[in-house]
């Protein structure tokens, strides 16, 4: 058992606890050679005795471990310490973008835009190490102080060219952000990863997901089946441009959809550097008479 004051493996001294989930626990610690504080992630005694469970462990921390950037939370070791598996990460001063979403609600068209911006950089350097993230998610990212986003729990990420650690029979990952083909339990590619930042940036300048149910099936079966709504269902103002992003994002057939991270980018960038397809929708009311009304 982790009690507060001990020292992992002679250099890792506990200060406090920072979460504790079905999975495994997470403390603040302070590295006693570097003087840094940093966020120790243990694997709970059950879950390390279960097969994939520890592969998945082991995933996150080697397809983390190859990718060095400034988006995506850092791994600095791992390690084992009685008999259970820890990682060692930089240390997140800030929320998670569910919290985030909870706490304050729906973003502004500019600083979404800048969200999804920053995780294109993440996800752009995982794809060009042929590692695929399957489950960006708001939960797994993080908005520092600074206003830094970081992409982090690559938990149930996959190589290109790796064999699947689970069977194609169960849903990996959260189903509000799978994309279709794999509902159906199809392999993940660089474009699923793309469905899953649509159906983020739809939730960032909406508040909503865009399919909801009572169940991963339910939800899986939604992303298969409905037609994908837009976001001005729940934002009536939402830009042209910034509808046509996540829809192309969240196209059904993965064919439909940008084909690399990088054109998407660009079209964010589009957004960024020209105020004007940020300018929110008028309607045809404000249009034709010059008046506001009332919803």
């Amino acid at each position: 058992m982790i009690r507060i004051g001990d020292l992992i493996d002679n250099r890792y001294r506990i200060v406090s606890l920072l979460g504790e989930g079905g999975m495994g626990t997470v403390y603040e610690a302070v590295d006693i050679i570097t003087k840094r504080n940093v966020a120790l992630k243990f694997l709970k005694a059950n879950v390390a005795r279960d097969k994939v469970n520890l592969a998945r462990f082991e995933i996150e921390a080697k397809a983390t471990a190859t990718l060095n950037h400034p988006n995506i939370v850092r791994v600095i070791s791992v390690g084992k310490y009685e008999n259970l598996p820890y990682m060692v990460n930089e240390l997140i001063i800030g929320n998670n973008l569910e919290d985030e979403l909870q706490s304050r609600g729906r973003y502004t068209f500019l600083e979404a835009a800048d969200i999804i911006d920053q995780l294109c950089n993440a996800v752009s350097l995982a794809h060009k190490n042929g590692v695929i993230h399957r489950d960006i998610k708001p939960s797994n990212i993080y908005i520092t102080k600074e206003g830094l986003v970081k992409l982090g729990d690559f938990g149930i990420a996959r190589y290109s060219d790796s064999k699947r650690v689970t069977s194609n029979t169960n849903i990996v990952g959260s189903a509000h952000y799978l994309a279709p083909e794999v509902c159906r339990g199809g392999e993940a590619s660089p474009r699923s990863d793309i469905y899953a930042l649509g159906i983020n940036f739809f939730e960032l300048i909406t508040g909503h997901v865009p399919f909801d149910g009572d169940s991963n099936v339910a939800i899986a079966v939604k992303q298969i089946k409905e037609k994908f709504p837009s976001p001005r269902k729940y934002v009536k103002n939402t830009p042209k441009a910034i509808e046509k992003i996540i829809k192309k994002c969240c196209k059904k057939n993965p064919r439909d959809r940008y084909q690399d991270v990088a054109a998407l980018q660009e079209d964010i960038s589009k957004l960024k550097i020209n105020p004007k397809l940020l300018k929110p929708r008028q309607s045809i009311w404000v249009r034709w008479f010059g008046f506001v009304a009332e919803d």
